[in-house]
């Protein structure tokens, strides 16, 4: 049966863990789509998943940059592309055997997608209860009770140590 797991915290690797489980599914032939919220492509990874045939990534077609600099007229914008994103995500899962929701949280979080349309999807999703369904990965920080209710496995990534509070900034190829 498809399952739903949450990779969520404030440590490094919940993305990482989330491309690791894609990559490991596509190797053995299973469907995988990934759509990224509140993200450009610019992180390492988007240009490998790219390559491998059985990964449909769904592109960042805009940027809007943080939400916390945005106008009101931008966060709506921002709001109403992220739904269609999701939109789009829900839709090509028809056919697939895993979907990764990267950063659904912050998107949820900041008011991008609406939680009922996640717990709508996850709920009704296609395969649920079938041996070989379909399934789910929602990654970010503060998931809330509802969506840890409807997770199969939650699994959180504590940070104990982080270069940045050293001032140590995002390296690319490390932490994107």
């Amino acid at each position: 049966m498809g399952l739903v797991h949450i990779y969520c915290g404030d440590g490094k690797g919940k993305t990482s863990a989330a491309v690791g489980l894609a990559v490991r599914a596509a190797g053995c032939g299973k469907r995988v789509v990934i759509a990224r919220f509140l993200k450009t492509d610019n992180s390492g990874e988007v240009e490998i998943l790219k390559k491998i045939p059985e990964v449909t990534l769904i592109p960042c077609r805009k940027t809007f940059g943080f939400v916390r600099s945005m106008d009101e007229e931008m966060k709506r914008e921002c709001a109403a592309y992220h739904r269609e994103l999701f939109g789009e995500a829900v839709k090509l899962a028809e056919h697939a055997d895993l979907v990764v929701f990267d950063e659904i949280m912050a998107a949820v979080n900041y008011g991008m997608v609406p939680e009922c349309d996640v717990l709508e999807f996850l709920e009704n999703r296609p395969g649920r209860d079938q041996t070989d369904g379909l399934e789910i990965v929602l990654t970010g920080r503060d998931p809330s009770e509802k969506l840890i209710a409807a997770a199969d496995y939650v699994s959180e990534i504590c940070k104990r140590k982080h270069p940045f509070d050293r001032g140590i900034m995002a390296r690319r190829g490390v932490e994107y």
